[in-house]
């Protein structure tokens, strides 16, 4: 059942490694970089709420939620097919807009499915499941175009302007490696059928067009005081791991392989970004079993200090790697952050929450997330040119810094403990 998340991941991977890279090859400024991400966040927004309430009220052939899947799976796995041949910087940035909104039509049914077959006392393992899946994936889709160069012997691009073989091949793989993934999924998948009853209340259910936005409006002057205080350091959490995605690479092209723009250097650098982004998620699912294991002593929240802490020491060192390898200790720290980053939020949030509206202020959680990247996408270029010399290398320490903060903040939630000692475990994801 959540096989296919391998082949959303590898969407996923393909698209945090490499597109910053992408548009350098096609000759965007590192200025601009920041805005040309805009479709992520926002594509998450928009279609997650749009595909969860389309999925909730139709039933077919198919079931409820495998057509979305499916039909997202396709239109994601030609977006990645065309990426890597996109002739100019607006036509990549164009096609980013329609592969983030395919993964999230085919990525948000995926967890409906889970909670709609599986018993409660199940979930946890089959988010955990997922989350299994999300490291496999985003591990070698990182990595592809490194592997193929290094391994398999795909001959270096040294045409100026030119996405290279080695990336072209790569989301050609990840095209085929995401539509058969989800096939395995469709095809070897059923979902439980609603009676008549309930077919006849989901088919009389009234079309939100407020996306489920004014349910939210009405629920936010009622927010438990941890959601605000979990929120403001997942702001500055999002903004650091933001800029790491958008500037790491071009950062590793000028400053550790001295590439200047159009230069054959940069399918180099390109290729040990997407290493360096395989390295974190390998840290990421190794470190997730200390979680376990680590936050039996310390709680979640002190866990999470010293995680992010360790995090904002690795961006913010990223300047100091003198040689391509030391970047792998940047990362290592990364990895550590990241994997408290997917847990640790959620761990202290649910005790928090209402037993009846857990689902939905979960889902509100989430915008905690997405908006930090809205206002990175926003703001990062126009402080990057003004404050940072155009220098990416600049944006990292300045996430360093907003995780640090993040950091900080955490120290400042509240406590909080079920009456009775009931233990809450929460698995969280990765994606917009």
């Amino acid at each position: 059942m959540s096989f296919g998340f391998l082949g959303i991941q590898f969407g996923w991977g393909l698209q945090m490694a490499n597109m910053s890279a992408i548009y350098s090859y096609l000759g965007a400024d590192a200025d601009s970089l920041a805005m040309l991400w805009l479709a992520a966040p926002v594509t998450g927004v928009l279609i997650q709420p749009l595909v969860g309430q389309s999925s909730d009220r139709m039933w077919t052939r198919l079931g409820r939620r495998r057509p979305f899947i499916l039909g997202g799976a396709i239109l994601a796995s030609l977006a990645l097919v065309l990426m890597p041949n996109c002739p100019s910087v607006w036509m990549a940035a164009g096609l980013l807009w329609v592969l983030d909104g395919t993964i999230n039509a085919s990525m948000q049914p995926f967890r409906a499915l889970v909670a709609d077959k599986l018993p409660d006392e199940q979930n946890s393992q089959g988010f955990a499941i997922q989350s299994l899946f999300i490291g496999l994936g985003g591990t070698i889709a990182s990595a592809l175009p490194w592997m193929l160069t290094n391994w398999f012997g795909v001959a270096a691009d040294n045409t100026p302007g030119h996405i290279p073989q080695s990336v072209r091949l790569s989301f050609y793989i990840g095209a085929a490696a995401f539509f058969l993934a989800v096939l395995w999924t469709v095809s070897s998948t059923t979902e439980y059928p609603p009676s008549d009853a309930e077919l006849k209340a989901i088919r009389a259910r009234k079309f939100d067009w407020t996306l489920g936005l004014g349910d939210i409006f009405a629920l936010v002057l009622h927010l438990p005081r941890r959601m605000w205080e979990l929120g403001l350091v997942q702001f500055f959490t999002w903004i650091g791991m933001f800029a790491m995605w958008v500037y790491f690479s071009p950062a590793v092209a000028s400053h550790i392989f001295h590439a200047a723009k159009g230069s054959p250097e940069m399918e180099a650098a390109g290729a040990w970004s997407g290493f360096c982004f395989a390295a974190y998620n390998v840290v990421c699912f190794f470190f997730s079993f200390v979680l376990l294991w680590g936050t039996k002593y310390t709680g979640p929240k002190v866990m999470h200090v010293l995680c992010l802490a360790v995090g904002a020491i690795g961006l913010a060192t990223v300047p100091l790697a003198a040689e391509q390898h030391q970047l792998l200790f940047s990362m290592t720290a990364v990895g550590i952050a990241w994997a408290s980053i997917l847990s640790m939020p959620y761990a202290m949030l649910a005790p928090a929450l209402p037993k009846e509206k857990v689902g939905v202020m979960m889902g509100m959680f989430n915008l905690f997330i997405v908006l930090p990247q809205i206002a990175a996408s926003s703001l990062l270029g126009y402080i990057l040119k003004t404050f940072l010399h155009s220098d990416p290398m600049n944006a990292l320490v300045l996430g360093g810094a907003s995780m640090g903060l993040a950091a900080l903040l955490t120290l400042l939630v509240v406590n909080f403990k079920k009456s009775g000692g009931e233990a809450v475990k929460v698995v969280g994801g990765s994606g917009h």
